[in-house]
């Protein structure tokens, strides 16, 4: 059973994500919370598995209250999901920096969100596509030094042409809709090719991938 604890100041959106989650038979709303000091202290009462962390509380905010679960070596096992309306580029990488596990915006559907809570809860990560652009973006725009580029490009060298193709347009922080239209295929093809690579490089999400493409030396420059 994947425990979950809620942390949002709005009442009614705890609701609501507590009705999609109950619904599961793998997960469990173990706790709620309306601030991130309060978010902390229940995290460290309850063990959950996956906190949904708001950005945007009183007191404490998600982005600080996310430091101080990764500070806590009592939570190691904790995973963070920011779950959030602004998906800003600031945000994202804030909260990257800050330890967190996801990124999703608040106007993902349910099944969307249930897949993170179980992708997380399994050690995995997950960012949407517009948190994937901010991750390009923030990518773009440090000077940091690649540091292993030769295993990037062997990695890449397993991809057939069309999964590279599809990896370059992810690299630009297209969803797989989007990159649908652009090569004239069915998004489920997309979403096929995209795990196929992630497989194959040993990605977890496409946040990854995107790092991947900016270690080769791939990553699409504006």
């Amino acid at each position: 059973m994947i425990r979950v604890l809620i942390a949002d100041d709005q009442a009614l959106i705890r609701a609501g994500l507590r009705g999609i989650l109950a619904a599961e038979p793998d997960i469990d709303v173990v706790a709620e919370a309306a601030d991130g000091a309060d978010a902390v202290a229940r995290a460290r009462g309850e063990r959950p598995d996956v906190v949904l962390m708001d950005v945007r509380m009183p007191h404490v905010d998600g982005i600080e209250a996310t430091r101080r679960l990764r500070a806590d070596a009592a939570l190691d096992g904790v995973h963070v999901l920011i779950l959030t309306t602004f998906e800003t580029e600031q945000h994202v990488a804030e909260a990257l920096r800050a330890g967190a596990d996801g990124f999703l915006g608040k106007g993902a559907q349910p099944d969307d969100l249930i897949r993170a809570v179980r992708v997380l809860a399994d050690g995995g990560s997950v960012l949407s596509p517009a948190a994937t652009r901010g991750l390009v973006d923030t990518l773009r725009r440090t000077a940091e030094p690649v540091h292993d580029a030769a295993r990037a490009h062997r990695l890449l060298a397993d991809l057939t042409a069309r999964e590279l193709e599809v990896l370059r347009h992810v690299a630009t922080g297209a969803s797989n809709e989007e990159i649908a239209t652009l090569l004239a295929i069915a998004p489920l093809t997309v979403k096929t090719h995209v795990n196929r690579a992630m497989t194959k490089v040993g990605a977890h999400d496409r946040a990854q991938l995107v790092v991947l493409a900016y270690e080769a030396g791939i990553l699409p420059v504006q």
